[in-house]
């Protein structure tokens, strides 16, 4: 009579498959988490530029409402002068 029950090595070849599938899933799962990690990281310190920058282009904005520094903004970074005025550019 043949037996259709399965055997030992039946049990032993499937117990390894899925202990194979769970470990390429667990690994699979582990990359993608190490990976979200990094890239939170690395969007948490564009957020802080970010908010240094707002921050400074804020302070300038605020100085720029005064036309004493408005003029000498626009002279030391476009070389502005007024219109019987002689600049000479003295580099380093």
């Amino acid at each position: 009579m043949i037996s259709l029950r399965p055997g030992k090595r039946f049990w032993t070849l499937l117990t390894g498959v899925i202990l194979l599938v769970t470990a390429f899933v667990v690994v699979r799962n582990a990359v993608h988490a190490v990976k979200i990690k990094r890239q939170i990281a690395r969007l948490m310190r564009q957020r802080e530029e970010y908010r240094t920058k707002i921050e400074r282009d804020s302070t300038l904005i605020e100085r720029l409402r005064y036309d004493d520094y408005l003029e000498e903004y626009a002279r030391e970074h476009f070389r502005m002068q007024r219109r019987d005025e002689h600049v000479y550019v003295l580099e380093e």
